[in-house]
């Protein structure tokens, strides 16, 4: 389903900027306007998507309802005439991944063991990279063959979307969680290097740190609250990809291809997703996602402060082990975090703060972008992850009080 849905996402996604700013006159602000508002849109409402699924035993009809919106709305892009018109069908676009991302993650972790949950969240994004890499290299092949034919090109986009939809009735109908693995009845360690510190007890909890709601359900524990705080500063810095994708563009003097560059920053994204996953499971979250995170800074100060298309196509590329490294374990720290109970609500939660994060970071860069101009923008996101990097390694322990 990862692999699909993104084939036919991306492929749309790699040529926006362009589409928005050379096709259709928009400027850079509108750009960060359009893919701020529909991440933000995205990541709010897996919140209200993650307590639907702590609600029920039957996720996969949330996760169908969220991938069928995205599938019938993507194509729309081809009718477009107006960045407004173009900002309605993104948003409701990621308004269907916002439905079904959380109650997906949930089954993910659900499925899963202590020991490879890192491996499992890693291979999904693996799989969602990979589509981000078939997707452009079809995109690209179109417009060799039909050059400047994108509205053709996004109406084709609706051929993986219904193979995503199709795939999701493969999926169980109910629940079913893994029995006597440990995943959620013995205790799970937050590693980083010989350091350990347990998350959850054998029922699910964290002593001192989770108390029971009203419902008998437990609470998010503290150590959640603290990542996504630094998470919350990390991603003011973490503006749209659609910027970069710009910045390529503009020094490629065509977008011609664009998409076959975003498709060979996903083969990166794909290849070393897996592995971070599974080197999270043996030396810790914390260690990799900090890696991550200064992978992300140093390509942003190398979109900065160069100008020729190799050095920015080498950074780009580049950025790709950002992704490989992070993604899949932040997503694998959150299932570390919550209990079995509220793993719907903490990675609502967790989405949530990106996708916000995302809005107004997109924004700012935005207005930096064209004030300032690139590289001011570039520089501040930066100086942003640098900083989340340090506060990482103060507010997530490695020790046990």
């Amino acid at each position: 389903m990862s692999l699909a849905t993104d084939a036919a996402s991306e492929a749309i996604y790699s040529l926006l900027p362009f589409f928005l700013t050379q096709v259709l006159g928009a400027t850079a602000v509108s750009l960060g306007i359009v893919e701020g508002a529909a991440e933000a849109v995205n990541s709010a409402l897996k919140i209200v998507s993650g307590r639907l699924a702590d609600r029920t035993s039957r996720k996969r009809r949330i996760v169908l309802l969220g991938y069928s919106v995205s599938s019938a709305v993507r194509p729309l892009m081809a009718f477009t005439t107006t960045w407004t018109q173009v900002f309605a069908v993104r948003v409701v676009d990621r308004a269907g991944k916002g439905v079904r991302g959380a109650p997906r993650d949930a089954l993910l972790a659900m499925w899963a063991t202590s020991a490879t949950r890192g491996r499992v969240f890693g291979l999904q994004r693996g799989m969602d990279h990979l589509g981000a890499v078939v997707g452009p290299v079809l995109a690209t092949l179109f417009l060799l063959v039909y050059p400047g034919q994108y509205r053709t090109l996004f109406l084709w986009t609706i051929v993986p979307g219904a193979i995503a939809v199709a795939l999701i009735l493969l999926a169980p109908a109910e629940d079913t969680p893994r029995v006597g693995t440990g995943s959620d009845d013995v205790p799970i360690m937050f590693r980083s290097g010989p350091d350990h510190v347990p998350i959850e007890t054998r029922s699910g909890s964290d002593p001192g740190q989770t108390g029971q709601t009203p419902s008998g359900r437990q609470d998010l524990p503290q150590r959640f609250y603290y990542f996504v705080a630094v998470l919350a500063l990390f991603m003011l810095g973490n503006s749209s990809d659609a910027f970069l994708l710009l910045r390529l563009t503009d020094a490629a003097g065509s977008a011609q291809f664009v998409p076959l560059m975003w498709s060979a920053l996903h083969v990166v994204k794909a290849s070393v997703s897996l592995a971070g996953g599974g080197w999270s499971d043996r030396v810790g979250r914390r260690t990799v996602i900090a890696t991550g995170w200064i992978v992300y800074a140093v390509v942003y100060a190398g979109f900065a402060a160069s100008r020729t298309l190799p050095a920015l196509l080498a950074w780009f590329l580049l950025y790709g082990f950002y992704f490989g490294l992070s993604e899949g374990t932040e997503k694998a720290l959150v299932a570390d975090l919550a209990p079995a109970s509220r793993r719907g609500t903490a990675f609502g939660i967790y989405t949530a703060v990106q996708g916000l994060g995302g809005l107004a970071a997109s924004v700012l860069f935005g207005a930096v972008w064209s004030r300032y101009g690139a590289s001011a923008a570039f520089a501040m996101g930066s100086a942003l992850a640098l900083a989340a990097t340090v506060l990482l390694f103060f507010i997530v322990p490695t020790k046990s009080a």
